[in-house]
């Protein structure tokens, strides 16, 4: 917006250098402070310990020839900087650096396991000093209410057999819980018992509402308090637990508040997915059959091959069927490896392009709209169908790729259609997409049984041939309510 120059005095015009010239430094700790030499300098006659940092600082010209030779310390890392007739602006490249472990374990709640107490800490020397400190362990606990129905005894238990002060808190962890009031809730218990925020990272055991909530909390709680997650069911164990978002429902918006704080670890037990019921094994197979069609066709295959077993055994690993090998392991394992090949290199999703949104289109606007009748998995599972008829729309997929799709979906006891996922809502969801996903629909869409791609040009005429071809084939008597078209 113009402004006018009427009331305001004349700036005398600042002597500025022709070319700015830039040179990077390196920012060092001597001691307790941080100062700044030349890239590749040493420093002379420093005979003190001297911490490098990742971080870059510019020299910064001042506006006025005088102030040229003044070289003051920042303690911000610039990237770079622009000089102009109005003054100077830096821009902050800052280097954030998080270590995170995901750990297959087995019997967690053994007294004799150690991994809850010590297998987060990745430090050999801070783990000496750790065990061998005489301080009394604290330890403040989050667990969903029906784990603690299952396991609450034992985890009690454990904590007690090491001697470990303890607050056990139980909650309702669900859909329709998952709010800013129970974060608060869980942040009062915090602040009641007093953490260390460095050495006694609050613990979540639950599924994967239960840690995102959790994780929410701790990341709020003095800014970053280190958590631990130890997933209860199938899709925690694949997805939340291995991941870096933390968030609560908002305004009926699915995860509309969080962030990006990973655990310090998260603990794997599949002696925990015996106790959920069969659907809910379902449920975790949406997940793991996403990252399948996404980028594993071995994956695919297992899961083709072995679904009913999986869920029959319920992911144990069963002697005696040597007709199945070790499924459960390996279908996990791979799961597992292929996601955090996808979130690791993007941790805070810079890049929106992401394999990982698919079934994540549709689904959190249906999931929401239709609570409780279908579960998380299950909402991504009826997305990744519809979008399975998109692309075979579209010419990626053929015929019997989305027919073998169709039907290991069904194999897998999972909806493969709703009747609250009208033509209606999917036109809603894509356009709550575009908001923020920098106005691009990035669809991932399989391109064949283990491949694919992102599209950003897919015809609202392809989607709604794509879409009434889905609703003749798979809409059945099983599945809830009319189809809007």
């Amino acid at each position: 917006m113009p402004v006018s120059e009427e009331g305001f005095a004349p700036v005398p015009p600042a002597t500025m250098p022709e070319e700015p010239q830039h040179t990077d430094f390196q920012l060092v700790r001597v001691k307790s402070t941080w100062c700044r030499i030349k890239k590749g300098e040493a420093l002379s006659d420093c005979e003190d310990k001297i911490t490098l940092s990742e971080a870059k600082i510019p020299d910064v010209q001042s506006t006025k020839e005088e102030d040229n030779d003044y070289k003051p310390c920042f303690l911000i890392p610039p990237r770079g900087e622009c000089v102009s007739k109005s003054g100077i602006s830096w821009t902050i490249e800052a280097p954030i650096y998080f270590c995170y472990k995901v750990v297959e374990t087995f019997d967690i709640l053994d007294p004799s396991n150690t991994t809850l107490l010590w297998g987060h800490i990745t430090d050999p020397q801070q783990l000496e000093v750790a065990t061998g400190s005489k301080k009394r362990l604290r330890r403040f606990i989050v667990i969903d209410e029906v784990v603690d129905e299952l396991y609450g005894s034992k985890v009690r238990q454990y904590f007690e057999e090491n001697d470990v002060q303890h607050k056990i808190l139980a909650l309702p962890t669900t859909e329709e819980t998952k709010s800013m009031d129970l974060v608060l809730n869980i942040l009062q218990e915090v602040q009641n018992f007093s953490i260390d925020r460095r050495t006694e990272p609050i613990i979540a055991i639950g599924g994967g509402v239960c840690l995102d909530i959790v994780g929410l909390a701790a990341s709020l709680y003095r800014r970053r308090t280190p958590y631990i997650r130890v997933p209860t069911t199938l899709l925690s164990y694949v997805d939340a637990s291995v991941g870096a978002k933390t968030g609560v429902n908002f305004l009926q918006c699915k995860n509309k508040l969080g962030g990006y704080t990973p655990p310090v670890a998260s603990f794997l037990d599949r002696s925990f997915i015996q106790s959920i019921p069969r659907r809910h094994i379902s449920n975790g197979l949406g997940e793991i059959l996403k990252m399948a069609l996404m980028k594993h066709k071995g994956l695919f295959d297992l899961l083709k091959s072995h679904g009913k077993y999986l869920l029959d055994t319920k992911f144990q690993s069963c002697s005696g069927s040597a007709a199945h090998g070790d499924a459960a392991l390996q279908t996990t394992r791979i799961a597992i490896e292929t996601m955090l090949e996808e979130l690791a290199p993007n941790l805070w999703e810079d890049d929106l392009d992401r394999l990982v949104d698919f079934g994540h289109l549709i689904s959190p606007e249906l999931e929401m709209r239709v609570l409780p009748s279908l579960m998380h998995g299950e909402a991504v599972n009826i997305d990744m169908a519809f979008m399975t008829y998109v692309a075979h729309a579209r010419g990626l997929l053929s015929a019997g790729e989305k027919e073998q799709i169709i039907q290991c979906m069904r194999g897998l006891e999972l909806p493969v259609w709703h009747g609250g996922c009208s033509w209606a809502l999917i036109k809603t969801a894509l356009r709550e997409r575009l908001k923020h996903s920098g106005g691009q629909p990035r669809m991932p869409l399989p391109t064949g049984l283990g491949v694919a791609d992102i599209f950003n040009d897919t015809s609202e005429e392809t989607l709604e041939r794509a879409y009434k071809l889905w609703v003749r084939d798979c809409k059945t008597a099983l599945e809830e309510g009319p189809a809007a078209l």
